[in-house]
């Protein structure tokens, strides 16, 4: 699924984050930056020592953060390493630290001259945030940035399951920006 906002293109795909060809790749990573499962794993995996050499001498991120690193070995020229929230009970702060994982992702993005980068769906794996939730929230922080600052040209959600891509297609149409 894809749609234009202003004269920037949001799209939705079932893929490997790891294998995107966008400038940028968003790893939702923890907050020590250590590595670690999942979306994390893959791309620490996929982009090979040096992200991770980075990623030590930046030392951590808080939650709802982000900082950029090279590629290494992977097809994204960047990697935006951001901390969503663990997801306790939705009134924890949760909401707001998730929209500001992908405000900053997007905000280092834009420093560095990004035009195309891609997001996995940020804390809803092991952090446990429901993925409903989560993509209403991710969407409309994304549309919310182009509308505000034009760029980037490009923002691609690449989800991991069928499960996911239906959950962001259904928050997408929710939205009222596509049609059901």
């Amino acid at each position: 699924m894809e749609i234009k906002i202003d004269d920037s293109t949001l799209s939705l795909l079932r893929g490997d984050i790891t294998q995107e060809e966008t400038e940028a790749i968003v790893n939702a990573a923890n907050s020590a930056l250590a590595g670690g499962g999942g979306v994390d794993g893959a791309i620490h995996r996929a982009g090979g020592p040096k992200i991770m050499e980075e990623c030590r001498r930046i030392g951590g991120c808080p939650t709802g953060q982000a900082v950029i690193t090279t590629g290494g070995n992977l097809k994204a020229r960047y990697v935006i390493h951001t901390v969503g929230p663990i997801y306790r009970d939705g009134k924890s702060g949760e909401p707001e630290l998730l929209a500001s994982a992908y405000r900053n992702s997007l905000k280092i993005a834009v420093e560095k001259g990004v035009q195309s980068i891609s997001f996995p769906s940020i804390s809803t794996g092991a952090y446990g945030y429901p993925i409903n939730e989560a993509a209403g929230i991710a969407l409309g922080s994304a549309i919310d940035f182009i509308k505000t600052h034009r760029n980037p040209k490009l923002i691609r959600f690449v989800l991991f399951s069928d499960r996911d891509l239906k959950a962001y297609e259904e928050a997408l149409k929710g939205m009222g920006i596509v049609e059901s």
